[in-house]
This record gives structure tokens, C-alpha cells and sequence, in this order.
């Protein structure tokens, strides 16, 4: 039970800088790819190197050494990825794809702090292992956030206390592959392409939503299954419309949208005659998890959650298709991330078990700084009063309607300093990338003291 940091033994000329994802260092050869159609070219063991990447480059992703890409900030494609694979990748460097050569020998190091550098060469560094029976033991429940049935299993030996925040839409975009709506309404298709990639993909399914329903109970049981017996908390779709659009299948059911971060997400699906039906697939995977597969630890949660009228329709909808608050043991959570789940949050504590906190969009929403955006990075920052503030009023508030209240964004995971925050906040519980969690929970040791 060992884990491995990293440390350069010497530095040469830094090529690019940007956004460190991960704590680990690489080194090899820098490949160029503009285009996913162009991944085919793809050498293994590479630094993959290009603009900004999206679910098509998954496949190549997995072969990289390192990740390097122009746009996008810790919440990007990229970086989320990334993380799951355990792969160092520095994001937004805003010219990396011009300033490396392709076959350029380089060195990515993610290991320096928040920002990460490529630098010239091949480098020396070290690798440590860490004892992880060593590692201290805090009050504060410690969790973890998984996308991916196979990084649940790389990472089952941390010493954490359940998943915090288990992502289904890894499973719906890297193994389903087709939009639910498409399997539903499957013979009313008039996209002929979809109708037969979705006939090649669901071959001995005669009822092609069961290929859905399938899939996803057997990924999330896989989760479920890595933590049991303690709790997992898995967090309903919560694509954007440009996402789901990008199934197959997918855009004869979704709307163009301006902004789909601000759009047709999360909580207002679930009871939409536009996705309502697609909604009782992921419902009834879910219902099969815990209930013919026994597995009772995990938990739902229900994000992007904008009105207290938004979540008891919500709630009606998950009890028809029998997933009823209390059931069986079955909790609900919501997440926390628009202002209005704080200044309500003794109305919604009285509709959900539980609150975690989603630290991206509530920072996006309340600094109003598009997450995803290069250029106001040095804005976005958890860290900033406005939010820290908004996050205390949320426990106060949450504590004293005896509802739980947890993180699962991605701020304790960049900033030790955040994690330590959170718990003098009296914060239930804290959901870290796998990455981070033993620095974090020796920052926190070192706030709190170890437990008797």
C-alpha cells in the first residue's frame, strides 16, 4: 500500500507554462495532433500535444505519457481525464501547440505547485514511494471522486472513506456511447448513419434501452462495488446539451444553446417531456445497482438544482420510477452550486439528505467567471471571499436543519490551504481527486490533530 511523488533532480529551459494537472512528472516525445481525425498517428508513449480535447480523444489519451493542451482550465476536458488516467497534463498554455515541435524531446512536470511546466529534454527526477499505513487518521471524512469503473480499481487502495462523487457521464460517453433518447425512440430514427451505428452497437438487445440500462448499472456497480460497504454517491447525467448532442444519436433530441452552461442541464431534464424517458433508464440502472445487485452504499444525487418547485418535481420523478427518498435506505443529495441552494438552503435541507458543494460552478456563479475560459483564470479562484463566505453560510445553515454538508469540487484538490478552510468550517465530509488526497489529509492532520 504505496503511493508515488515525484521531483525533478534538475531543471533545463521552460517551453511552455499553464495549469499543473496532477502531481506527477513525464518525459518523451512531444506528438502534434491538430484534429481528431488525425489521432491515428498517434505515437504510444508520446506527450500528446494539441489545442484542446474533447470525449473523441479519450482512446489516445490512455496511450499518452503526458498531456499538454492550449485551452481550458482545471475543470476542462482535459484535465478531468487526466486526472482519472493519472496522467500529468498541463492545460491552457495558451501557444503549446505552437511552441513544440513535433518529435521534440520534452519534460512534463506537474509537480512544482499549481503551475506546470514543459521543459526542454529528457530530465532526471525522482520517484518516492509513500506509505499509505503511514499516512495520518482525521475526523474529517475523507471520500474520493471516480468517473471511471477502472479508476475505481486503481485507486481502491487510498485511504479514503467512500466516493464522494461518482460520475456517470464517463460511462454514458466512453462505453454507451449513444444518447438515451435514441435508444427509446430507435425506431422512429431519421438519422440512418445513428440508426445503424446503434444497430451495430446493441446487437442481442432486442429492446435496445436495456443496452443502456445494462451498461450503466454494470459501470456504476463496479464503483459501488470498489467502496463497499461504505457510501457512494453517485451524481445523476449531467451533460449539456452540446455534450449529448455529441452521441450518437444525440442531436436530433438536443437544443442549440448559446450557453449551455447556464442551459438545459442537470435537474430541469429529469422532468421534461424532452428527457423524461432517458431520465427512467438512468433511474432504473440505478434501482438494479441497489436493489438486485445489493449494492445499498450508493446514494443519488441530483445536480444544477435551481428551485426548491425544481426539486420536488424532481423528487416525484425519482419515486415513480422507484427510487423514493427513504425506500430502502435510499438517501438523495443535491448538489450545491448556484446561490440559490445557499440562500434557501434551510428549504432545500428539508427536501435532501445531503449538500455537496460543487466548487466550479458555484465560484462560476458567484464571481460570474466562466469556468472553462483561459483568459480569466487568474480570476477564478474558490478561494475568493465571496465564495468562501457562501460556503460557511451553507454549513451553518444546512447543520442546523441536521443535513449533511460536503465538497466534492475541485477546489480542496488544487489548494491545501482550502481544505483546511473547509474544516474549521466544520464541513462534514471532503471529496478529493485521487491525486491529492494524502497531502491533503496530512494538511489537514497537521490543522486538526490526529485522531485518538
Amino acid at each position: 500500500s504505496s503511493l508515488k511523488t515525484y521531483k525533478l533532480k534538475k531543471r533545463s529551459k521552460r517551453l511552455v507554462t499553464g495549469l499543473s494537472i496532477g502531481e506527477a512528472i513525464a518525459a518523451g516525445e512531444a506528438c502534434k495532433i491538430k484534429s481528431a481525425e488525425n489521432v491515428g498517428r498517434f505515437k504510444e508513449g508520446s506527450v500528446l500535444v494539441t489545442e484542446m480535447t474533447d470525449p473523441d480523444w479519450v482512446p489516445i489519451m490512455k496511450r499518452a505519457k503526458g498531456i499538454v493542451t492550449d485551452y481550458g482550465g482545471r475543470t476542462c476536458h482535459a484535465a478531468i481525464v487526466s486526472r482519472e488516467l493519472g496522467i500529468p497534463a498541463i492545460v491552457g498554455t495558451g501557444n503549446g501547440s505552437e511552441v513544440l515541435k513535433d518529435g521534440q524531446e520534452v519534460t512534463v512536470s506537474c509537480a512544482e505547485g499549481d503551475q506546470g511546466y514543459v521543459y526542454e529534454g529528457i530530465l532526471e527526477y525522482e520517484e518516492t514511494e509513500v506509505d499509505l499505513k503511514k499516512i495520518p487518521k482525521i475526523r474529517t471524512r475523507i471520500m474520493m471522486n471516480i468517473a471511471s469503473p477502472a479508476a475505481a480499481f486503481r485507486w481502491w487502495r487510498l485511504p479514503c472513506e467512500g466516493i464522494g462523487l461518482a460520475r456517470m457521464e464517463f460511462i454514458i460517453n466512453n462505453i454507451i456511447k449513444i444518447h438515451p433518447m435514441a435508444l427509446v425512440r430507435y425506431d422512429k430514427l431519421e438519422d440512418k448513419e445513428a440508426r445503424q451505428r446503434i444497430g451495430e452497437l446493441t446487437i442481442g438487445y432486442e429492446d435496445k434501452t436495456e443496452y443502456f440500462v445494462d451498461h450503466l448499472s454494470l459501470g456504476i456497480a463496479k464503483i459501488a462495488a470498489s467502496r463497499y460497504p461504505h457510501q457512494v454517491i453517485v451524481r445523476m447525467s449531467d451533460f449539456k446539451t452540446n455534450e449529448y448532442a455529441n452521441l450518437i444519436g444525440g442531436k436530433e433530441f438536443e437544443p442549440r444553446e448559446e450557453n449551455p452552461m447556464l442551459g438545459f442541464r442537470g435537474a430541469s431534464r429529469y422532468y421534461s417531456e424532452r428527457y423524461r424517458e432517458g431520465f427512467a433508464l438512468e433511474c432504473k440502472a440505478v434501482k438494479r445497482v441497489r436493489e438486485k445487485m445489493g449494492l445499498r452504499n450508493v446514494t443519488i444525487m441530483i445536480p444544477f438544482c435551481r428551485t426548491l418547485e425544481e426539486a420536488d418535481r424532481v423528487m416525484r420523478v425519482l419515486a415513480k420510477n422507484g427510487l423514493k427518498r427513504g425506500e430502502n435506505d435510499l438517501q438523495v443529495y443535491v448538489m450545491c452550486e448556484i446561490p440559490s441552494n445557499v440562500i434557501l438552503a434551510d428549504q432545500f435541507a428539508r427536501r435532501f439528505d445531503g449538500f455537496s458543494i460543487g466548487s466550479n460552478d458555484l465560484t462560476q456563479l458567484v464571481l460570474g467567471v466562466d469556468r472553462d475560459s483561459a483568459e480569466l483564470a487568474p480570476l477564478f479562484d474558490e478561494r475568493n471571499d465571496a465564495v468562501k463566505k457562501m460556503i460557511q453560510d451553507l454549513i451553518k445553515t444546512a447543520h442546523r436543519e441536521s443535513c449533511k454538508v460536503g465538497i466534492c469540487g475541485q477546489a480542496p484538490s488544487d489548494y491545501p490551504d482550502f481544505a483546511a478552510f473547509l474544516v474549521k468550517a466544520g464541513i462534514d465530509s471532503i471529496s478529493l481527486n485521487p491525486d491529492s488526497i494524502v497531502e491533503v489529509k496530512k494538511r489537514i492532520a497537521r490543522v486538526r490533530g490526529k485522531r485518538g
